[in-house]
């Protein structure tokens, strides 16, 4: 069993085994065997590691790759809106799209209240010694809503 399928069954298995230490739960108060007030802990935390894990599966999801896109670290996320990812000086023109098309599908649905979100490749331009100036290179506006 690979990693994935483990972790797409591990909800299903700790909540199976939940349910099971809950009727076991409900048999030692019933028939009031000394150990009702231990198996009350495991069942609890068994469920609740069944709901963590089932909260991970829904918060993992495996990044895009896109043929052709480079990787651009994001300097500005307003966590909203805007994203803006800093280009190196050296970047090709070829990789815009494509980069700004991965970065894009990277964005989670439903995240950000459903807004229209600008993604924009930055360079900066040397104006001076000591003065840059960024100049926008590529930009795509992507609606995150969640269907």
């Amino acid at each position: 069993m690979s990693f994935f399928e483990l972790l797409e069954n591990t909800p299903k298995i700790f909540g199976l085994f939940g349910l099971f230490l809950f009727v076991c739960t409900i048999a030692a108060f019933i028939f009031n065997f000394s150990f009702k007030f231990r198996i009350i802990g495991a069942t609890i935390f068994s469920l609740l590691l069944s709901l963590s894990s089932w909260a991970f599966i829904q918060s993992y999801t495996e990044k895009v790759l896109i043929e052709n896109a480079k990787y651009v670290p994001i300097v500005y996320d307003n966590g909203f809106d805007l994203i803006i990812a800093k280009a190196e000086d050296d970047f090709p023109e070829e990789s815009i799209g494509p980069t700004l098309e991965q970065l894009s599908e990277n964005l989670r649905k439903g995240s950000r209240s459903g807004a229209n979100v600008k993604i924009k490749i930055r360079k900066l331009v040397k104006v001076s010694d000591d003065v840059s100036k960024p100049i926008v290179i590529g930009e795509v506006q992507k609606n995150v809503k969640m269907n």
